[in-house]
């Protein structure tokens, strides 16, 4: 097995899946002297399922200039906003509604997030959703 590369830039970028802008992946990467054009065809060809939504992604750049990508799920408030049909939550979270989600909906928002949420079991990860839902001013139906 060869040696490990040390990691000389690692960052997260949130882009359109399936269709990652150019420039968002250039003001990044363009320092680290990685090939974005390489980066944008493997992201867009692993992430072309999910066209529309955003696809988190960890680039790791080595020293030698090759890289990892590693895919994350889509953010919560996101999924949420999808849920309800609408782009926004309440202006005003507390003082009025941005829409209300099911038990439902907010279980399968939890099973997707499962992955990336700091939680050990589905009931948690429905609370974490909840919470995310409650600050967007979002109501969850009992």
């Amino acid at each position: 097995m060869p040696p490990k590369q040390r990691k000389t830039f690692e960052a997260t970028l949130e882009l359109e899946a399936g269709n990652a802008a150019m420039v968002d992946l250039g003001k990044m990467l363009g320092p680290t002297g990685a090939n974005t054009r390489q980066i944008k065809l493997e992201y867009d060809e692993a992430t072309s399922a999910q066209r529309g939504e955003i696809a988190p992604v960890v680039i790791t750049v080595y020293e030698d200039r090759s890289y990892s990508l590693r895919y994350k799920t889509p953010p919560t408030s996101f999924l949420i906003r999808k849920a309800l049909g609408v782009t926004t939550g309440h202006a005003k979270p507390g003082h009025g509604s941005g829409g209300s989600l099911t038990q439902e909906q907010v279980r399968q928002i939890a099973e997707r997030k499962m992955p990336d949420l700091n939680a050990t079991s589905i009931e948690a990860a429905i609370k974490v959703v909840t919470g995310s839902a409650r600050s967007m001013g979002v109501s969850v139906a009992d």
